[in-house]
């Protein structure tokens, strides 16, 4: 298996407490080696920062929610209504919208979260921009929801790659650009300055740098009775 460095897609935070802890080694990791490994990393970098895993300059809305564990950089914001929990870091200044829902993830300097954001085990990189409704799962579907043991696997230009992990949302690579209203995950990467169009599905796959992705028009959608069968296409 072709390893998958995640320094091919994201930068490691160089500004505030975060640049002296593991997370300042992003850039070296596996991006298996790295999900194996995220709880024990991020527990050994609150163990470093002790009292300062919030920084003081960062602003959280008094009906913003943050976790215990939860590690926030410099100027970073988190707007009313959103929360942030189970060992997710925001680095220098990344903003968090209203009404956004951030789970074991990892959100680059310098990124925005537009409003309602849902992303779960997912790296997103430095200076990304993600607009409104865009939700990133980390599951794959299965019989049973809750037993969780489907592990996630990805088609690259190298072949199959195998995440390690039932729980892997996406990494979003530097400066990507999203619309609105996109489902990705689980196991999508994308690539450093791409950018994925409004209505977007992806998962199970990567996407390479500088590439724009995009959905059907919607002068190309089909609409169909469910009782005849009958295909039409509408103006």
């Amino acid at each position: 298996m072709k390893p998958l460095p995640l320094g091919d897609y994201v930068t490691a935070p160089a500004y505030g407490q975060l640049a002296a802890t593991p997370y300042g080694r992003l850039h070296t990791y596996d991006l298996a080696d790295f999900l194996a490994r995220w709880s024990e990393l991020h527990e050994e970098a609150l163990a470093l920062l002790g009292d300062d895993r919030i920084h003081p300059t960062a602003y959280v809305h008094p009906q913003a929610i943050v976790g215990d564990d939860v590690i926030i950089g410099p100027d970073v914001k988190v707007h009313e209504f959103s929360t942030v929990r189970k060992g997710s870091v925001l680095c220098a200044g990344a903003s968090i919208g209203f009404n956004c829902e951030v789970t074991s993830a990892f959100v680059g300097e310098g990124a925005v979260l537009g409003h309602r954001i849902g992303i779960n085990r997912t790296i997103v990189g430095n200076r990304a921009h993600l607009s409104a409704g865009v939700m990133v799962a980390a599951i794959a579907v299965s019989a049973d929801m809750s037993a969780r043991d489907r592990e996630i696997r990805l088609r690259t230009e190298g072949g199959a790659y195998r995440c390690g992990t039932a729980r892997f949302g996406a990494v979003i690579g530097d400066r990507v650009q999203t619309g609105n209203n996109i489902s990705l995950g689980p196991g999508v990467l994308v690539g450093r300055n791409s950018q994925v169009d409004s209505g977007v599905t992806l998962a199970i796959r990567a996407v390479p740098e500088h590439s724009v992705v995009t959905a059907p028009h919607t002068a190309q959608t089909r609409i169909r009775s469910r009782n005849a069968g009958v295909e039409e296409m509408f103006p």
